[in-house]
């Protein structure tokens, strides 16, 4: 399990214009996305005491959290992941789920996956059963994403956030979403062992400083 660096700052539409006409002269679309452009939908789970949130909130230095995704509403490639963090290095395990998969643990038929060979999806049976962690909502967003190769970075920028308001039902692509709280764009930056100066100068924005925005705290706003 490798853990990557990682920046978050909440910046406004401006700045998104700005560091987008940068990052497109110095670093390379996802390919992807079209011009490195998609749209993210997540389905975030929690256990009963909303832990995952709440150790968001409290700033807890070490914690993890599941979700499933896929993009541009595409259902033919779905992933579980579980995204760990410890202070500001984060690392994400993923494995691939199928719609039958996941319409399953929606309807709460979960016995299949304590046989499965995947261990993440097994990992994820275990909380579900000991901790009572079940789907808690939608989280979809565009995203504009760029990779440097030096330092393996990507850079993301990520807007329209919008929550499910507790719906669960990911996999219909026109189940009602609304604007999660203000407009805002979250700028992401992740990088190996260094992060390249070019980089570093191009996502540099003046009284811009690092955060703590979560978009599936953004997202529980309305619970």
């Amino acid at each position: 399990m490798k853990f990557r660096h990682e920046w978050k700052h909440e910046i406004n539409k401006g700045d998104y214009y700005e560091l987008r006409a940068r990052l497109s002269s110095i670093a390379y679309p996802d390919k992807n996305g079209v011009n490195g452009r998609y749209i993210v939908r997540s389905l975030y789970f929690d256990d009963l005491n909303d832990t995952a949130l709440m150790e968001k909130i409290n700033g807890v230095s070490k914690r993890e959290k599941f979700r499933i995704r896929y993009y541009d509403y595409d259902k033919s490639f779905i992933h579980l992941e579980k995204k760990a963090k410890i202070d500001k290095l984060c690392c994400k395990t993923s494995e691939v789920i199928s719609e039958e998969q996941v319409n399953k643990i929606l309807n709460g038929d979960t016995q299949w996956m304590l046989d499965c060979e995947k261990p993440l999806i097994r990992e994820l049976y275990y909380k579900i059963k000991n901790n009572g962690v079940k789907p808690k909502t939608i989280v979809e967003y565009t995203r504009d994403a760029f990779t440097f190769p030096a330092g393996n970075v990507r850079v993301t920028l990520d807007y329209n956030i919008r929550t499910g308001l507790g719906s669960t039902d990911f996999l219909n692509p026109n189940c009602v979403t609304i604007p999660a709280g203000n407009p805002v764009v979250i700028l992401e930056v992740k990088w190996d062992e260094f992060l390249p100066d070019v980089i570093k100068d191009a996502v540099q924005l003046k009284d811009r400083r690092v955060s703590a925005f979560s978009k599936y705290a953004a997202c529980r706003i309305y619970d």
